[in-house]
């Protein structure tokens, strides 16, 4: 659930998209920027990576330096893990961004603050103040024990509670524990600074109240990233395996029931590499919410697969019965057990879509998906948006 951190470094053909300060932070480090053409067609200024690590990367989205990622690859399922780890460093991103911007929003309000703000006219604290980084760090840096205490203060009663869920199995609790120091541990400097400021003041409880009931939340939301990733997944497996079969059939023509040949190791990555040289790739594209500034929009995530595909409407109608397929609320293991045998087919991961809309109800995060055709080429394009 929470691994989204699991590899040192991941090898995944990445293409980052940067936001205008994500440009001038590269430029005024004098870091050479690429003119990306992209899966629409459409180039914009970034940097491509062949191997990177996680850390960077998530530090790069959580600076609001990233608007878009891109990866194209002819097929998936050999970096299986890579992309998926992807998917869910992206969606915890986007989580702990949320996190952080709610946690401000609220603590602003809190009565502690409020009563800050009317006896100290010249140096409020509220959704306009700014305060350097550098300045931040000074002041936190000789506070460093009261952080601390104030993590134990809202971490201790989270923890116990973690524990005594009888619901949890022992993986989901150290994930969860791991999960809420997490969330902790990349907040903002101001509110690091707010907490603080008023520790053990008659108003700490109030914003410990606000901290451990958003940490409640969170814990909630995160559950999504293994939907998400699960599914991005399985929609470029669909994508690679359809390719597959199609150059198959053209490279071998005549054999009788060609699809068995791709599961011929040798004869398959014969297939890849031939759809390789003809650029006959799936494209898979994460564009991040609406940058720091756009009210509303920052919690948006939309995740896109291009794909040459001649059968539009036979795909659109697949994922919509899908969508709305009567699975009896089985649990996921229990649906793929249960499927006859037989039926194994390379879009049964496409049932995914019920359950991810399933869960991302239950916690609160809105969830479309669309499929179109670009008027200006063969492609076909699954778009996913969520509002987390």
């Amino acid at each position: 659930m929470c691994a989204e951190k699991k590899k040192f470094i991941l090898d995944l053909p990445l293409k980052v998209i940067l936001t205008e300060a994500g440009t001038s932070h590269f430029l005024s480090h004098k870091k050479q920027l690429l003119n990306l053409k992209l899966a629409d067609n459409r180039t914009a200024h970034g940097v491509s990576m062949e191997h990177f690590s996680p850390g960077s990367l998530q530090d790069m989205i959580l600076l609001d330096y990233v608007s878009k990622m891109e990866i194209s690859m002819p097929e998936f399922v050999s970096r299986r893990q890579e992309v998926m780890d992807l998917s869910k460093l992206i969606v915890f991103s986007i989580l702990y961004k949320q996190f952080d911007r709610e946690i401000f929003n609220e603590l602003v309000k809190c009565d502690c603050v409020r009563h800050h703000n009317r006896t100290n006219p010249s140096s409020l604290i509220d959704e306009k103040t700014i305060i350097p980084d550098k300045q931040l760090r000074s002041v936190l840096a000789m506070k460093e024990g009261t952080i601390r205490q104030a993590r134990q203060t809202i971490l201790d009663p989270v923890w116990k509670g973690i524990m005594s869920n009888s619901e949890y199995t022992p993986e989901e609790k150290n994930v969860f524990l791991l999960m809420t120091e997490k969330f902790l541990n990349r907040l903002s400097l101001m509110n690091w600074y707010i907490i603080t400021k008023f520790y053990k003041t008659d108003g700490f409880n109030e914003i410990v109240s606000i901290l451990r009931q958003r940490l409640s939340v969170y814990m909630s939301k995160s559950k999504v990233a293994e939907y998400i990733s699960v599914m991005v997944m399985e929609l470029a497996l669909n994508s690679e395996n359809n390719n597959i079969r199609k150059e198959t059939k053209l490279l071998y023509q005549g054999i009788d029931n060609s699809d068995t040949l791709i599961f011929d190791p040798e004869i398959r990555q014969k297939v890849v590499q031939e759809l390789q040289r003809k650029h006959e790739l799936v494209f898979l594209s994460w564009t991040l919410g609406g940058g720091s500034m756009s009210i509303g929009k920052q919690g948006l995530l939309q995740i896109t697969l291009y794909n040459k595909d001649d059968e539009f409407q036979e795909v659109k109608e697949n994922i919509e019965s899908k969508m709305s397929a009567n699975l009896n609320k089985k649990s996921l293991i229990d649906f793929y057990r249960q499927m006859p045998e037989g039926q194994e087919g390379t879009d049964l991961g496409l049932y995914y879509f019920s359950y991810l809309e399933d869960a991302c109800k239950k916690v609160n995060v809105k969830f479309e998906s669309i499929v179109n055709q670009s008027s200006s080429s063969d492609l076909t394009i699954i778009n996913l948006r969520f509002n987390f």
